[in-house]
């Protein structure tokens, strides 16, 4: 059988389950006491309360960037106790945890599943399983012993097919690039589904969102005046609508949803 070292017993967590409450620490202590030489790094537990398209995007952008065979705990689950299915997917070098319900529809576009198992063997679970909590008693445990040198095939028998959201993409016609905004960063960017390729080289005449019509793309937010909005590619390659040490959100009145609209030149 082929084996897949982890990155150093590295285990990333995100969840929606944010600091107030001991949901994150509890999923901590549970995976140290099954291996106490884990290395627990937080990425984020501020996503939106069952967001699960915020977390599909926050996995995306985050996850290609660690070293591969790190194990990734991902736990938004508005699903829990139903009949989602508990996986441990490897795909694009990383090991993810998490529950079947499109948290990875967005990583698995650009990176392909190497294998997916759903976790089944009761070695994965804690004893005293909680039909509200899988976090802890599920999911933390099995991240945990797939980081101390379990294999995927322990967890549980394969599956083909994850379960996939149903992602806006945005569309070219001509000369117009139609998207929609699909998050708001912290600072207030709205970053849309709208990426590089689009384009396909040509030049943008004129993006447009809601009220604000920009001419063309900048390439950093200091190109323009303090206060003062524009358009460019984030760090990521999505396009979005920022304003210059401001809040575009805010300013324009921009959401989730909002459509984002590209004149290209002909």
């Amino acid at each position: 059988m082929t084996t897949h070292p982890t990155a150093g017993h590295l285990v990333t967590l995100t969840s929606d389950f944010g600091m107030r409450d001991p949901y994150a620490a509890a999923m901590k202590g549970v995976m140290l006491d099954v291996c106490p030489d884990l290395r627990l790094v937080d990425l984020s537990h501020e996503i939106a309360a069952q967001d699960v398209l915020e977390g599909a995007l926050f996995l995306a952008a985050a996850l290609p960037y660690f070293p591969a065979g790190t194990v990734h705990l991902a736990v938004v689950d508005p699903g829990v106790g139903g009949d989602r299915r508990p996986v441990a997917v490897r795909a694009g070098g990383q090991v993810i945890v998490c529950p079947d319900n499109g948290l990875l529809t967005l990583f698995t576009r650009h990176h392909t599943v190497e294998e997916a198992r759903e976790i089944t063997n009761p070695a994965f679970m804690r004893t005293d399983l909680s039909a509200t909590f899988h976090g802890r008693d599920l999911f933390a445990p099995a991240a945990a012993r797939l980081a101390c040198g379990a294999s995927l095939a322990q967890a549980g028998p394969a599956i083909d097919g994850l379960v996939t959201l149903d992602v806006p993409e945005a569309t070219r016609d001509g000369s117009a690039v139609r998207g929609e905004v699909l998050r708001i960063d912290r600072f207030g960017n709205a970053i849309s589904n709208i990426s590089r390729a689009l384009l396909d080289g040509r030049t943008a005449v004129e993006v447009r969102a809601r009220d604000v019509a920009l001419p063309g793309l900048h390439r950093t937010y200091a190109d323009v005046a303090r206060g003062e909005p524009l358009a460019l590619f984030e760090s990521n390659g999505y396009l979005a609508i920022a304003v210059s040490e401001g809040d575009a959100s805010a300013a324009f009145d921009i959401a989730r949803g909002s459509t984002v609209e590209v004149t290209l030149s002909e």
